[in-house]
């Protein structure tokens, strides 16, 4: 996607409920509330589920590592009932904002994190972001499909990680 086409897209803004693909009604809110629903959901992630040190393993090392985040970032919230089930954020970072995007193992698989991204990426537009870098894994195929379903271009590659970015 062109630099001119990436920055005429215009991605949809929180609120936004849907029906993931395993039927659930899910609803993804911007936030800056208590980091305790997040630090429950990020703890409950499984060895499988962390890429590149986050999220942390220790409940004591996700409530030092989550404040940053919702302090300092654009994030938004994926609630199913109660239960925060993802979460994404944009961090200023230089001339840019880098994006971080999770979602629960229970819950992936299911088009939440797609439909996710999108909100999230809507949410930095309505907040006058230019500009999104993000690094990951070279192996992490999904993740890769998923940054350029919506116009992330890679713009280094290492031999374990690429970083890919996007006007907004």
């Amino acid at each position: 996607m062109s630099n001119a086409a990436a920055a005429d897209h215009d991605f949809p803004r929180p609120p936004e409920t849907f029906t993931d693909h395993d039927g659930r009604t899910v609803t993804i809110e911007a936030y800056d509330g208590d980091i305790d629903p997040l630090v429950e959901m990020y703890t409950d992630f499984g060895p499988d589920s962390r890429s590149q040190g986050v999220p942390p393993r220790t409940e004591a090392d996700v409530r030092d590592w989550l404040p940053n985040l919702v302090e300092d970032g654009l994030n938004v919230v994926v609630w199913h009932e109660d239960r925060a089930v993802g979460h994404a954020v944009l961090v200023p970072y230089q001339d840019t904002s880098e994006l971080a995007i999770f979602v629960h193992p229970d819950y992936q698989h299911a088009g939440i994190g797609s439909h996710l991204i999108r909100v999230l990426l809507g949410y930095g537009q309505e907040n006058g972001l230019d500009r999104v870098w993000l690094s990951v894994s070279n192996t992490n195929h999904v993740a890769r499909a998923l940054y350029e379903s919506v116009g992330f271009e890679t713009i280094a590659k290492e031999r374990v990680e690429m970083e890919m970015e996007r006007a907004l």
